[in-house]
């Protein structure tokens, strides 16, 4: 029996499940880090007395190690694996989170963010796929919806805590708090996160076949006697063909430049809202609430992603959430400044963009084919994590240049419009060909196509 059939075909088992629910808590703990400088920098920038191009450069500073690992880490795991990949990502967080906590000064901390960015760029690749491969072809997109709404989930949580902590024992015990939880959870990853079946059979590195087959017990299928075959082509097996030749090619481009201009509306939102606000008001608790309730309405987003993938394309989903993401950030650059109603719509900003990027997490998995998968996404987020370090510094620069907040949230919102344009045109690739990645050019009803695949395809087309 081939495992990666029965996954796809046949009802969730609990060991499926579990491996899920690892990478849940990981999305979780991966969101809080991501953004906890949103969460310090009001009281780091009083205590220091910083400006705000030196806060955007502080922002910026994790998303310089974010781009870095996942152009150059996310790659490693289609070669070392993804649980391998997984456990070295947060040995790297773990270490940076901790020398973060011990920072003395500006030039430092901003060192020590970008070393624990490393780590977290070359997570986050690896989790979505484990996800994908874990679902069963029936509720992938709910579950990868489900699974992305632990991201905003992590930063609402986290951010709670780290008030509290941070009101009664400054900004360090943030970062000891995220190094704790870091470093449990890569103790349960080293006891308990398998690895990638999807891997073991394009790979084949040393003992695939007794790990294939450790698996298939613990999800209470038959063992094998040998591996299945790949079941891409060897045309689409290499980088080359597999993210850049034909249809591949266009697919990538859209599906990048989508998540780039997310990702830059996105860490706006995340990272200057709770700053603004701050100055608004002059109350820094003021801005971490606010960065809380993005991240409330984030959970909101991705699980009405997920909710809502069971009669649409996710892919028509996502390029929703991106039009109402706009309309949503052009009314909170009119009402921000009443405070009430700007907390309320702070909800809706995190609906928007932190939805999105549970959207774009549960779509990019199954554009490519599972022999570079971990590349073709680590490299998405790699693109993303380049535009996303200059939002927030190019916000520094606006703001200091006479630019209003409410100018701002309009730029960013007619950004949302074009990673709307980009998302409907990745769609439109599919437009009679097959969902499966490792047949892109396939017609839909062509009998080559695996019949998970061609059924999910006759359901999205009706």
């Amino acid at each position: 029996m081939d495992i990666r059939e029965a996954i796809r075909t046949r009802p969730m088992r609990p060991y499926q499940i579990r491996t899920i629910v690892i990478c849940f808590l990981l999305c979780m703990v991966d969101g809080f880090e991501i953004l906890i400088m949103a969460f310090v920098a009001p009281h780091l920038s009083k205590e220091w007395g910083l400006g705000s191009v030196e806060v955007g450069y502080l922002l910026s500073a994790g998303l310089i190690g974010m781009a870095v690992g996942a152009f150059f880490l996310s790659p490693l795991s289609d070669r070392i694996g993804r649980r391998r990949g997984t456990i070295a990502c947060l040995v790297l967080v773990t270490i940076g989170m901790g020398l973060s906590a011990a920072a003395m000064n500006l030039e430092q901390l901003i060192v020590f963010r970008a070393f624990a960015g490393l780590g977290i760029g070359g997570l986050v690749a690896s989790l979505n796929i484990l996800v994908s491969e874990n679902s069963n072809e029936k509720r992938r997109g709910v579950t990868l919806g489900i699974y992305g709404a632990g991201l905003p989930a992590g930063v609402a949580l986290g951010g709670a805590i780290s008030g509290v902590l941070i009101s009664h024992f400054g900004w360090r015990s943030a970062f000891v708090f995220g190094t704790a939880v870091t470093a449990v959870l890569l103790l349960v990853v080293v006891r308990a996160l398998p690895e990638s079946i999807e891997y073991l059979v394009d790979k084949r590195p040393k003992n695939a076949l007794a790990r294939y087959n450790a698996i298939a017990t613990k999800l209470g299928y038959p063992t094998a006697d040998a591996l299945p075959e790949p079941a891409a082509p060897r045309g689409v097996q290499g980088v080359r063909g597999g993210l850049f030749a034909g249809l591949m090619g266009r697919r990538t481009a859209l599906l990048w430049l989508g998540y780039s201009c997310l990702m830059a509306a996105f860490y706006f939102a995340n990272t200057w809202t709770p700053k603004l606000l701050t100055d608004v008001t002059g109350d820094a608790g003021t801005g971490t609430t606010a960065g809380v309730l993005i991240n409330v309405g984030g959970v909101v987003g991705a699980l009405a992603f997920a909710a809502m993938t069971v009669v649409l394309r996710p892919r028509l989903v996502n390029t929703l959430l991106m039009f109402a993401g706009a309309g949503v950030f052009a009314a909170y650059a009119s009402g921000f400044e009443v405070i009430a109603l700007g907390m309320v719509l702070c909800i809706c900003v995190g609906m928007a963009a932190n939805g999105g990027v549970a959207g774009f997490y549960a779509i990019s998995p199954s554009v490519y084919p599972a022999a570079v998968r971990a590349t073709g996404v680590g490299l998405m987020i790699g693109v993303g994590r380049l535009v996303s370090i200059v939002a927030p510094i190019l916000t520094g620069y606006l703001l200091d240049g006479g630019w209003t907040p409410e100018t701002l949230y309009y730029l960013f919102g007619a950004v949302l419009v074009v990673a709307g344009l980009f998302m409907f045109g990745l769609d439109r690739t599919y437009r009679g060909r097959s969902e499966n990645p490792e047949t892109p050019d396939a017609p839909a009803s062509d009998d080559r196509i695996a019949p998970e695949h061609h059924a999910s395809s006759l359901a999205e087309r009706r």
